[in-house]
């Protein structure tokens, strides 16, 4: 209850402040996560908020409003204000109160108690497109082709649907995970890979099959995907961020499940070929000839009967995909990611189209159990020169950041990491190509640009894992899906403004499981009183999200 030794105060304007030098913190910390989003992280206040979306996912995961208000009674400071338990009991009673049933053939149902909330839903203008007629009071008919676009425009005015529709059975297909491996090695899930299977499939139930698992990077989401193919067992449709990921797919599914090769096709830039199971990229889903004609590959949602979509990196689906998954709520949806942070707001969206958050594994979570590695965060701070210093004063924002971010001086702290670091594997990420061929030309380090063709950067990324290239530089090509185990050290020299996400999966490439210590480090190099400090100062909203403190060191 209430005691000034707690580590919360929660304000009206529904803002938690949370002390970092409270021996309640990590506890606090762990459980706002859970409904709560963060918004700024300086060293010793932390400060979160409760939003409608964060309720709702928190709702959905199965936390109820006493739930909530609980954990907030338990480490407030002071009396919690009225208006934020009203919020809460509001807002998490919010979900569920529509839901969507089958009603027939080619029709659903919009279903609510509340006869006062349905009348006016009706009259809304941005819902009256997709009803088709009032049945009675409490049940509204809805053409089945609307669904996506009716849980769309319903989430937009403030009232998630539960979809309790169900969804059409795919062309079934036989996938059975191996207790041995192709390559020799004993295969089983982990239990929490298990728990995230049986959270998404929910028995079979009309309550599972759709819904986006967050897990770190390392973690093995394509192993949970593989085991949820396994519940489905139909055709599937996996959309990927690029080759690189595609082909770690593949390898994946030949590995560890008894699938036969030709059963797995490739849909690309590369090769456009469908079968039972068809591995895609977002880049040729957004692939159209000019900026007002079609695109020309959506095609592919319908050319097949699809039982499952699974979208890899779902907080990266590009806009012009929600079109399509608007339209494809009948089939099984799973989105997987390590973070749901979207650059473009569109996080209500991916509730709605694929479905609400339903597991949330806290990364330091898995680090305590040893299925990641600990990871050491450092930030290095230096100056500009002066030269450059004026440079910069005289600048737009835009080259501001440029002139920051590729400041030469971040050379000099990069070759004293890569002596303390001499016989570990080392990735050197950053945002500016000029910069990295600069650094990359100093060191005589392989580099791996968008650029690069995709063979050479399987070949490149192959020679790393293996420990024949010790140093590898690689821009944002790097930052997504790409399976590099043996990389224990990341030096980050500049990244995408304030990117959350791109935080989350640059320090998820050194996260893998390590022999001996199982320690990985990262490091950040920050111009300091710049914009560069100031966008670093967001990215690491992700790190104390995570439950990682990070060392700030001035390096001049």
């Amino acid at each position: 209850m209430y005691n000034p030794q707690n580590p919360l105060i929660v304000q009206s304007d529904r803002s938690i402040f949370l002390e970092t030098d409270n021996q309640h913190y990590e506890e606090a910390r762990d459980q706002l996560a859970r409904f709560a989003e963060l918004e700024k992280s300086p060293e010793h206040l932390h400060t979160y908020r409760i939003n409608p979306l964060s309720l709702w996912n928190a709702a959905a995961a199965g936390m109820n409003a006493g739930e909530i208000i609980n954990v907030l009674d338990r480490f407030s400071k002071y009396e919690i204000p009225n208006n934020i338990v009203e919020i809460i009991r509001e807002q998490v009673a919010r979900y569920g109160r529509l839901k969507l049933v089958k009603a027939g053939k080619g029709l659903l149902a919009l279903e609510s108690a509340d006869e006062s909330l349905l009348a006016e839903i009706v009259q809304h203008k941005t819902v009256k497109p997709y009803i088709d007629n009032q049945i009675s009071p409490f049940r509204i008919e809805v053409n089945a082709g609307n669904r996506g676009y009716l849980k769309q425009a319903l989430i937009k005015i403030g009232f998630p649907v539960e979809d309790l529709a169900g969804y059409r059975d795919g062309a079934p297909l036989e996938l059975s995970l191996l207790p041995i491996s192709r390559s020799g090695k004993e295969f089983q899930m982990r239990r929490y890979q298990e728990d995230a299977v049986a959270r998404y499939w929910a028995s079979g139930d009309v309550r599972g099959g759709s819904g986006v698992l967050v897990l770190p990077c390392g973690s093995g989401k394509t192993v949970i995907g593989m085991g949820i193919m396994e519940k489905v067992k139909m055709h599937t449709l996996i959309l990927t961020t690029n080759v690189t990921a595609l082909h770690q797919w593949r390898e994946e599914l030949l590995d560890k499940t008894d699938i036969n090769p030709r059963d797995i096709a490739e849909y690309s830039g590369e090769h456009k070929s469908i079968g039972p199971i068809t591995i895609a990229t977002y880049q040729i889903l957004t692939y159209r000839h000019s900026k007002n004609s079609p695109f020309v590959h959506f095609g592919i949602f319908d050319e097949h009967n699809w039982g499952l979509i699974i979208y890899d990196e779902v907080h990266l689906l590009p806009a012009p995909v929600f079109r399509a998954v608007a339209v494809l709520q009948s089939r099984r949806r799973l989105g997987l990611t390590a973070t749901l942070v979207r650059e473009d707001g569109k996080e209500d969206d991916v509730f709605s189209l694929i479905g609400p958050k339903k597991v949330d594994i806290p990364w330091r979570e898995l680090e305590t159990q040893g299925w990641i590695a600990e990871a050491v965060c450092v930030e290095y701070r230096l100056a500009l020169s002066p030269e450059k210093r004026m440079d910069y004063a005289l600048s737009e924002k835009r080259k501001k950041y440029t002139i920051a971010s590729t400041n030469p001086r971040k050379m000099d702290v990069i070759k004293m990491l890569l002596e303390r670091h001499a016989e570990d594997q080392v990735l050197i990420i950053g945002q500016y190509i000029d910069q990295l061929k600069k650094i990359a030309a100093e060191l005589e380090a392989d580099l791996i640009t968008g650029s690069v063709k995709n063979d050479v950067r399987d070949v490149l990324y192959e020679e790393f894992r293996s420990g024949r290239i010790k140093r590898l530089v690689v821009s944002k090509v790097a930052n997504f899906a790409v399976d590099i185990p043996s990389a224990n050290v990341a030096i980050q020299v500049s990244g995408t403004f304030g990117s959350r996400q791109e935080e989350a999966q640059r320090l998820g490439r050194i996260l893998r499981p390590k022999k001996g210590d199982n320690i990985a480090h990262f490091y950040t190099l920050v111009t300091r009183d710049t914009i560069d400090q100031e966008f670093a100062m967001n990215r690491q909203l992700f790190l104390t999200e995570q439950g990682y403190r990070y060392e700030i060191i001035n390096f001049d």
